[in-house]
């Protein structure tokens, strides 16, 4: 039985999963990959990486799909059913899809199967955007009449990684196809047949063949796909480096991009702030899904006067997290999504140490027959060092959380800028007018206020500075897949 399959019972690893080209299954020509499940180090299934040559197929394919098609000239309603179609289908295989992103990343059942659901609603909610959205009529400055239409671009090189396959998936496929586009999405190489499973929910609810295709493999299938002269624009998510290459190379076409990328979000509580919701927040942020998001807080900025008593209660928040396999119910964080990560993680810590840190919490593997086989480590705070460090101005991507205290706001807003990066921010405080001071004041994308990690698909979202450029999500998420063209008519 394929790994594509819905079924409640998964697949003993075997021949290697097909993968998605021009809407048709196709075994990878390239080097054979292991997907391994980081909770206990067993292999889950094998996929051949594209070559170079597949991936010129599937650009080319998705050309002809989108000629033969007519998908981009079709009524928005039109393209909105089968959007809504593919939404339906994803619920109908949530528990299947949760199960594959559990196997293949180390999330939990429970964080997994939460984002197979947003995955259905992001989808659902580009059906309800490409229908009701709207073009425009400038006013007039002369003896015409004057419109303005939004077109695709044509070929999408959609690249997600492998922390949040669904909802990552999800949110590049239907803004996308909303807007009229084929594409040819790259899964990372660890989590490719969850990403093929999401695709293929697509082509069952009756999308066009060949506009969806999915390749997989390292750096090569990247290169391939982003420099095919048939791709119309490339959207990125992943580290920051990876982007800065991509941008290089896009620079010689003026290829249009939207790149979400790294971050090293400052987290903020000042001393009249409500200490114990802080703390499970500020905890939930940097921990939850194992440190490997984006906008994990994981900077911490504590006002001085409080730091001694938001230390404890954060520390009790800490060590209540319970470590350990993604399937059981009880478990808060699963393993890290790979053994080689986790000693990139490592590495960190140790030069945090090196640099005059000292472990508060955590900061080793958890202890037990149970753990030495998964790619576990223990939520982890690191006190004692400065914002220069190395483990506070580089993205570890791990539950990783550097503790700081400040004293005055004109310094922290100082602090909490001072990075390459400008994804997220949040902010603990019951003043008002201190908290739209601080939030105008932070160079981010999206700051939240007496909340973290709240996310909508109805509001853009990217970052400001390394952190990227463009936005997703929101109208303006469909928008940046298309371009906009002016028509006058001479009165």
């Amino acid at each position: 039985m394929p790994l594509l399959a819905a079924s409640a019972e998964m697949p003993v690893p075997g021949s290697a999963e097909p993968l998605l080209i021009g809407g048709r299954p196709v075994q990878g020509d390239g080097a054979e990959i292991t997907v391994t499940n980081p909770a206990d180090g067993s292999p889950i299934g094998t996929v051949h990486a594209s070559s170079p040559a597949q991936v010129s197929e599937a650009v080319a394919a998705a050309r002809r799909a989108l000629a033969d098609s007519g998908w981009a000239g079709l009524q928005p309603h039109q393209r909105a059913r089968v959007l809504g179609r593919a939404a339906d289908e994803v619920e109908r295989q949530v528990d299947h899809l949760a199960e594959l992103q559990m196997l293949e990343n180390g999330k939990t059942r429970t964080e997994s199967r939460a984002q197979a659901l947003s995955a259905a609603g992001i989808l659902r909610y580009y059906a309800a955007v490409c229908e009701c959205s709207e073009e425009q009529v400038p006013p007039s400055r002369g003896a015409y009449f004057n419109m303005t239409v939004y077109e695709p671009h044509g070929v999408v090189a959609a690249l997600t990684p492998w922390n949040s396959p669904l909802t990552m998936g999800a949110q590049k496929l239907g803004p996308a196809l909303a807007a009229g586009n084929a594409v040819v999405l790259k899964a990372a190489e660890t989590t490719t047949f969850v990403t093929l499973a999401l695709a293929r929910c697509l082509v069952d609810a009756g999308l066009p063949e060949g506009l969806v295709s999915v390749v997989t493999g390292g750096v090569e299938t990247a290169v391939a796909l982003t420099g095919d002269p048939g791709v119309d624009l490339i959207s990125f998510t992943g580290g920051t480096e990876a982007g800065q290459s991509i941008a290089r190379k896009a620079a010689d076409r003026l290829l249009p991009l939207i790149l979400e990328l790294g971050g090293k979000s400052p987290h903020i509580v000042f001393a009249d702030a409500d200490l114990k919701a802080a703390a499970k927040a500020v905890a939930s942020g940097i921990f939850g899904g194992t440190g490997q998001s984006c906008v994990a807080g994981s900077r911490l900025f504590v006002e001085g006067s409080v730091a001694e008593e938001f230390t404890a209660l954060l520390v009790a928040e800490a060590e209540a997290m319970r470590v350990g396999p993604p399937s059981d119910p009880q478990s808060t964080l699963g393993p890290i999504a790979s053994f080689a990560h986790r000693e990139r993680v490592e590495g960190y810590v140790a030069k945090g140490l090196a640099e005059g840190g000292h472990i508060i919490t955590g900061g080793r593997r958890p202890e037990g027959a149970s753990y030495d086989a998964g790619a576990y480590y223990l939520p982890t705070i690191i006190g004692g060092v400065s914002n220069r460090a190395t483990v506070a101005q580089e993205e570890i991507f791990g539950p990783v959380l550097c503790l700081m205290r400040f004293e005055d706001e004109a310094g922290l807003i100082a602090d909490a800028n001072d990075s390459a990066f400008g994804l997220a921010a949040g902010i603990w405080t019951a003043d008002y007018r201190r908290a739209w001071r601080v939030a105008r004041a932070l160079e981010a994308g999206t700051v939240w206020i007496n909340t973290y990690k709240q996310l909508s698909i109805a509001a853009p979202f990217g970052g400001f500075k390394l952190s990227g450029s463009g936005r997703e999500k929101g109208l303006q998420g469909m928008r940046s897949y298309q371009q906009a063209k002016s028509l006058y008519w001479g009165l």
